[in-house]
């Protein structure tokens, strides 16, 4: 049984060990240039997302209103 904890110890001391030099290695790594700034503010998305909105209801409207008006013939 006491070979079996020494075992045992000696495991968790490698794993340990390497735990401090992978987690060392990446803390340098970490220490790099700043990411460039983005490209966009957000503004042309929210553009891009309005006018598709804005061509669904107008989509929606089209297709809804010949059921009101039964006068008229769109279709």
């Amino acid at each position: 049984m006491a070979g079996c904890s020494r075992v045992g110890i000696g495991a968790l001391g490698f794993f340990a060990f390497l735990f401090v030099v992978f987690s060392a290695s990446s803390a340098r790594a970490q220490s790099s240039a700043p990411a460039p700034a983005p490209a966009s503010d957000g503004t042309a998305i929210d553009q891009g997302i309005a006018y598709v909105l804005m061509l669904v209801a107008l989509v929606l409207t089209y297709l809804i209103h010949p059921l009101d008006a039964s006068s008229y013939r769109f279709f």
